[in-house]
């Protein structure tokens, strides 16, 4: 069977610092966890992140910030959304 998605209209957003829920180090105890540094200790591992349906997830500086029909927030790789959605008037 194939379906094809509904046509809604969501609010998104390119990503800037700001749109995420909080920054995490992926280094285990690390201490700068979760301070609103854009680095940790120098080290590349401090990623901002979004709280998700499904938990955390890691953003890149070229994700697109979706906001769903529920207002749940989450990232989006830049391909793929220019391949899924397409601009409308506000």
């Amino acid at each position: 069977m194939k379906y094809r998605k509904k046509p809604i209209i969501i609010d998104a957003k390119p990503y800037k610092e700001g749109l995420e829920d909080g920054f995490k180090c992926m280094r285990d105890n690390c201490i700068y966890e979760n301070q609103r540094l854009n680095k940790c200790g120098g080290c590349k591992l401090y990623k901002p992140y979004i709280k998700t349906l499904e938990g955390d997830h890691y953003i890149l500086e070229t994700d697109f910030i979706i906001t769903g029909v529920k207002g749940e927030r989450y990232p989006c790789k830049k391909d793929i959304f220019e391949m899924t959605y397409e601009r409308v008037e506000d």
